[in-house]
């Protein structure tokens, strides 16, 4: 698969099958993973400077759209973190090639370590890196924290409430199988043990995933190597320069660390 364009593997059964868009650069391992958040995709700055710090040093470098985002087949009200889960242990199957390391942004943390956690036994899944890791973010995040009785009636009632986005022009649309389904997948509550390196960069000033959220992370990975990295001044797209630079010096230093 070249990263000019991208190319599609279907994922799914029967009716639900979907063409999921993932763009590959061929390279050495130990490759880098990109998940991306909740209404972003493969083409956002961070996913683009982690592939072309990649190229440049040979690595490996995959990164995907979940269904209903991008240039990924799915409707985004349909969908939900059972699918989007089951569409990175695709991409993962089958387009990285050995020994990887999994990075991803908000939601993307919580898928990769959902990832880790379903992949542990292949051995492949060497680290993770973790930007604003929106672990559990559905129900912990959106309907014990931020979703008044109003809102939550409103979704039980009608089965979708739209959230105004800081992020973008169009709503969030959330719906009642999203949080239904997010419960399937909670991870806080026991002990996490996913037995690779992981880096957390959070931003002490995001106002979506709080650095108290991303605190509790840390103290769930008790027999974990967690390195956490607070940002003074950082928010939660964590994208200015100097927040890319110190994500591309955590994968260098992640990718020699497991390649020693």
């Amino acid at each position: 698969m070249g990263a000019a364009e991208p190319q599609f593997i279907e994922v799914g059964k029967n009716g639900q099958r979907r063409k999921i868009a993932v763009r590959k650069d061929a390279g050495r391992s130990p490759g880098l993973m990109w998940l991306p958040g909740f209404k972003s995709d493969m083409s956002g700055t961070k996913a683009e400077a982690l592939s072309e710090f990649a190229r440049e040093r040979g690595q490996e470098a995959v990164r995907f759209d979940y269904s209903g985002h991008g240039t990924s087949e799915g409707d985004f009200e349909e969908a939900c973190v059972s699918n989007w889960l089951e569409e990175a242990e695709a991409v993962f199957d089958t387009c990285t090639g050995g020994e990887t390391i999994l990075v991803g942004s908000s939601m993307g943390g919580w898928i990769a370590l959902l990832l880790a956690l379903s992949r542990k036994e292949t051995s492949r899944i060497k680290g993770l890196i973790l930007i604003a890791p929106a672990t559990d973010f559905t129900e912990e995040l959106m309907w014990k924290e931020r979703f008044s009785d109003d809102i939550r009636a409103a979704i039980l009632q009608h089965g979708r409430w739209e959230q105004p986005s800081e992020y973008s022009d169009d709503p969030y649309v959330i719906t009642r199988k999203l949080i239904e389904d997010g419960r399937s997948h909670l991870l806080f509550g026991s002990s996490l043990h996913v037995g690779v390196p992981i880096t957390i960069l959070q931003g002490a000033l995001d106002p979506d995933v709080p650095l108290g959220h991303a605190e509790r992370l840390v103290q769930a990975l008790p027999q974990d190597d967690v390195t956490f990295t607070v940002v003074p001044d950082g928010d939660h797209r964590l994208s200015r320069p100097e927040d890319i630079e110190l994500l591309i010096r955590s994968a260098g230093s992640m990718i020699e660390a497991v390649s020693s």
